[in-house]
């Protein structure tokens, strides 16, 4: 028996065995680092702003490609980098696209987008009526800028407090929720803002 242990730990340092360690350390990390930096990351949702949608706690797998080859639609569910602090991610739903005005008038949203275009009121059935504030307010969208709000309107920092979101900062969109199981997702959180 402890020849055997002997011979196993021989076989465990030698040369060849190290080497195929790490030469399997360094293709993970080929494969690994490019998909984290530039195709999908993992996200954690931190706060109440997008409640019921997403709770605090949830794990998310956030897709980093699709905006570079088709541009954000709305009612798309965001990650991206706080623009007054770019270490910082948030997680809203996407609200209105370049060029367009969005208007708040008590608890209803209308978009305005152009000269002879007919505006359109934002679908917000899908939101918990006691989440939803009363204001108002006119934000006029720049050429490369987003407007975007949490779920949850009384608890959430968003457009409405900071501004517009640059395009820059956009890193992705929502494409599983992996955690509670029970809560399992693809696309989690869609919702079609325009009937």
């Amino acid at each position: 028996m402890r020849a055997s242990t002997m011979t196993l730990m021989n076989e465990v340092r030698s040369p060849e065995s190290v080497n195929d360690i790490l030469k399997f350390a360094l293709f993970a990390l080929i494969i690994v680092i490019p998909i984290r930096l530039f195709i999908a990351q993992p996200f954690i949702v931190r706060g109440a702003s997008m409640e019921p949608t997403f709770d605090n706690g949830e794990y998310l797998i956030v897709d980093q490609v699709s905006y570079r080859i088709n541009p954000p639609e709305r009612g798309d569910v965001v990650i991206f980098r706080y623009p007054k602090n770019p270490s910082i991610f948030f997680i809203k739903r996407l609200i209105g696209l370049p060029g367009e005005t969005v208007e708040i008038t008590g608890e209803r949203i209308t978009i305005r987008r152009g000269v002879g275009v007919e505006p359109i009121a934002l679908d917000q059935s899908f939101i918990d009526p006691s989440r939803l504030n009363s204001e108002y307010g006119v934000y006029a969208l720049d050429a490369d800028e987003y407007f975007v709000m949490g779920d949850n309107r009384s608890e959430s920092s968003d457009s409405r407090t900071w501004g517009p979101l640059p395009k820059e900062d956009l890193v992705g969109r929502a494409i599983l929720r992996l955690f509670p199981p029970g809560r399992f997702a693809v696309f989690p959180g869609s919702a079609e803002l325009v009937k």
